[in-house]
């Protein structure tokens, strides 16, 4: 299946030092933040990687790599066969790809009636030029987003947060992309408003015939949405393969403990162990596994020696103990 994005040994470093004066008065160095390290993924047409991570693992960093808005410290991204910037300096291939962001009250031009929010995209690529073609199209959009032509005449504050979801929705879309990185798209809205986002973008998906990288926190959420899944901790993908799979047999201890976390009736009376600790600073990483200060399965060797990933069926793990089989 041909692949849309590809991310190889992609690193995201920021020099976050004092500065100099400061530097030299307190003889410390230079101090980097390192967060991402070595990722590495592909997402064939059509289909969703999601990742997931607690707050601080990367994951929006990751995100925006995918559509540029940083350039990698090391590695490459490559977008349809083409380096990423190469693709982003031609048009045709830049209109491809676009970015649904998690705040939608920040994200729209407050200034702005709906309809020009919408049609921006279309006239910044020259896909329309007539006024009533553009304002055709914008119509066509808020419709199939779920909302009416009419509501193209008001502004943002206008709306409720699931619908302005859905106007930077019909937005994204206006580029007639075939990829969408989709930053936390629903964490922002109440719980009985993100499942109509989530179901509209699954049947956009389908019907458009587009490619996700979705970006979340929430397991359950990831869960109806994703084709492949990677868990990120600190910087790194520690465990990447098929949804269900990862779902159904948690390999990595890290995965196991953020499935523990998930509210389930059926776990009722069964003993969980939820995850402890706090995130080490990407700036000062522990040595080792960077897990180590909080898996349940650490060693000697989890606490000087990085570990490699692993193939296990399907699925790729970034763990010592799944190796030795300890796990």
């Amino acid at each position: 299946m041909r692949s849309v994005l590809e991310a190889i040994e992609v690193s995201r470093h920021f020099d976050v030092s004092r500065p100099v004066l400061q530097r030299m008065m307190s003889g410390e160095g230079r101090r980097t933040l390192r967060a991402v390290d070595r990722v590495s993924f592909d997402i064939p047409a059509g289909t969703t990687l999601s990742l997931v991570g607690e707050s601080g693992c990367g994951k929006s960093t990751v995100a925006r790599l995918a559509v540029g808005l940083y350039t990698p410290t090391e590695g490459e991204i490559r977008f349809e066969g083409h380096p990423l910037s190469s693709a982003r300096a031609q048009p045709a291939l830049r209109r491809k790809m676009n970015m649904i962001f998690q705040d939608p009250y920040a994200s729209l031009n407050p200034r702005w009636r709906v309809r020009d929010i919408v049609a921006e995209p279309i006239r910044a690529f020259k896909i329309l030029a007539g006024k009533a073609d553009i304002a055709d199209r914008v119509t066509q959009l808020l419709t199939q987003v779920g909302l009416s032509g009419a509501d193209g005449e008001k502004f943002p504050h206008e709306f409720s947060g699931g619908q302005r979801q859905r106007i930077s929705i019909a937005r994204a879309l206006s580029s007639e992309p075939e990829f969408l990185v989709c930053d936390e798209p629903t964490s922002a809205l109440d719980v009985s408003v993100q499942a109509q986002i989530l179901n509209l973008m699954r049947d956009l998906q389908q019907n458009l015939g587009l490619t996700y990288l979705f970006i979340s926190h929430n397991l359950s959420v990831v869960r109806h949405m994703s084709d492949r899944l990677g868990v990120m901790y600190l910087g790194r993908i520690v465990e990447q393969g098929p949804g269900e799979d990862i779902f159904r047999t948690p390999r990595h201890p890290y995965t196991r403990l953020l499935l523990d976390a998930i509210p389930d009736v059926s776990m009722v009376g069964r003993s969980r162990m939820p995850v402890s600790g706090e995130v080490p600073s990407p700036i000062s990483p522990p040595p080792g596994c960077t897990f180590h200060p909080r898996c349940p399965l650490a060693n000697a060797r989890c606490r000087v020696e990085k570990p490699e990933p692993t193939r296990v069926g399907g699925v790729l793990v970034v763990c010592h103990a799944v190796e030795e089989g300890r796990g």
